[in-house]
């Protein structure tokens, strides 16, 4: 049998965010109810964007995507992670392992681009509103958001697959709480040159790269409000673009922490802290961020309501 294909590790121990027992249950029951609020806040985006006829645009489109990215990615990690609160053993069997991986680099890679389509869908709004509709058409949003999806796809199949060409042999406890690339191959026996060499090529990316077109266009766009002569026009303006700005804030700083840091001066206690944020946080505040100083979710709700129940 090839090394290559070859793991004498069948399965890896969790160190989970603590190994103090004693903060194990309150640490459940925190992390549930954020999951419970990531789910229902997410659900119920994607759920009320559908119904809302007024809603059916480009921007609330590509909302209706990020939430439904945002829940599947929760939903990738955190069951195991509540389960795993509750128990002594923590283990993740190898296949069950390098599955979570490839759909947590998917989801990942998923939002960075999507978040980035969202900010070039508000330069055009602001910039270029008299073309929107043509910039921005049905055809054309159908296919950048196919764009993402295939992005996330290349991404985690390169991962994945670099990784299955690792040996591990030795350790088998990855001092994190799902299993995340830097963690794994820490554990590795083989050489993981590979696998650095596409982490940072991938990083790059879909990372520096989104991080960069979004404060492009950002400032674009803040130069455009400017030129808005009336103070209420600049006020709505900036309004429509400060939740996304704080979103991707958030999610890329978090980000580029935990993947841009030299592995001489990295740390994995360090790099848990900041994976709860792109992981956990961000996903469960998306829909609020959104929807909260968002007038047209707003109305949909309560048109959606009165439906409902009247």
């Amino acid at each position: 049998m090839e090394k290559g294909n070859y793991s004498l590790v069948t399965e890896f121990k969790l160190i989970g965010l603590t190994d103090q027992p004693e903060l194990q249950l309150p640490l459940f029951f925190l992390f549930l109810v954020i999951y419970g609020f990531t789910v229902l806040g997410n659900l119920g985006m994607i759920i009320l964007i559908g119904l809302s006829s007024h809603l059916h645009n480009p921007m609330y489109y590509f909302l209706c995507n990020l939430s439904l990215i945002d829940l599947c990615q929760s939903t990738v990690i955190m069951p195991k992670m509540l389960m795993n609160f509750l128990s002594d053993k923590k283990t993740i069997f190898y296949p069950e392992c390098t599955t979570q991986l490839y759909f947590f680099v998917f989801f990942g890679i998923s939002e960075c681009q999507m978040l980035t389509l969202m900010a070039y869908d508000r330069y055009v709004v602001i910039c270029h509103p008299l073309r929107y509709s043509v910039i921005m058409s049905y055809h054309v949003c159908s296919w950048l958001v196919g764009v993402v999806y295939g992005l996330g796809f290349i991404g985690a199949t390169a991962h994945t697959g670099c990784l299955l060409r690792v040996l591990f042999c030795k350790e088998n406890e990855i001092n994190h709480y799902f299993c995340d690339l830097l963690p794994l191959l820490k554990l590795a026996c083989s050489s993981t040159y590979v696998n650095e060499v596409v982490i940072l090529s991938f990083s790059i990316l879909n990372i520096l790269f989104p991080t960069v077109i979004i404060i492009c266009s950002y400032v674009f766009i803040i130069a455009s409000i400017l030129k808005i002569p009336s103070t209420g026009g600049r006020s709505k303006a900036f309004r429509t673009c400060s939740s996304h700005m704080v979103a991707v804030g958030v999610f890329f700083g978090s980000l580029s922490f935990m993947y841009f840091q030299p592995s001489s001066v990295s740390s994995m206690d360090q790099g848990k802290v900041s994976s709860v944020f792109y992981t956990i946080i961000v996903p469960m505040l998306n829909p609020l961020i959104y929807s909260l100083r968002n007038k047209d979710v707003k109305i949909a709700f309560n048109k959606v309501i009165e439906r409902t129940f009247w």
